[in-house]
């Protein structure tokens, strides 16, 4: 019996980028799942791509909105964390943060690629995304 190659598409994607950007999206991707582990609400995450993207959705709850990761366009030394252009989202993480991260539009925090990770501020924001829909329900 021959048993197919069954590689996981997500990990296809991050090792076809630059060394620089694979670490640190892979440190952004480990901060996605502790945060989705530690914050009340958020459940199970799925990975999957979209667009081509390391994507991240909380579709047993239904409390977040999706999280794509990604090189920044046009960029070697940068990466984007995306959220859903059409929540506040963005708005917000400027509000909130406006030295911590450039902003790419409302779809986009960008950081350095070969600079430390904020990590404080970024799992502030990744919890606001993956309980977006619960505040909203909520009415907060």
């Amino acid at each position: 019996m021959v048993v197919a190659d069954t590689k996981n598409p997500v990990e296809e994607v991050f090792e076809a980028y630059p060394k620089k950007v694979q670490s640190k999206l892979k440190a952004i991707r480990k901060l996605i799942f502790h945060t989705a582990r530690k914050t009340d609400g958020v459940g199970p995450l799925e990975e999957t791509l979209k667009w081509g993207q390391p994507s991240y959705l909380t579709a047993a709850t239904k409390a977040g909105s999706t999280i794509r990761i990604d090189r920044a366009k046009g960029r070697d030394d940068a990466v984007a964390v995306f959220f859903h252009c059409q929540t506040d989202l963005v708005k917000t993480f400027r509000d909130l943060y406006p030295d911590e991260f450039d902003f790419e539009g409302n779809r986009a925090l960008i950081m350095s690629a070969s600079s430390a990770l904020p990590k404080a501020p970024l799992t502030h924001c990744i919890a606001l995304a993956l309980t977006y829909h619960l505040r909203k329900k909520k009415g907060r």
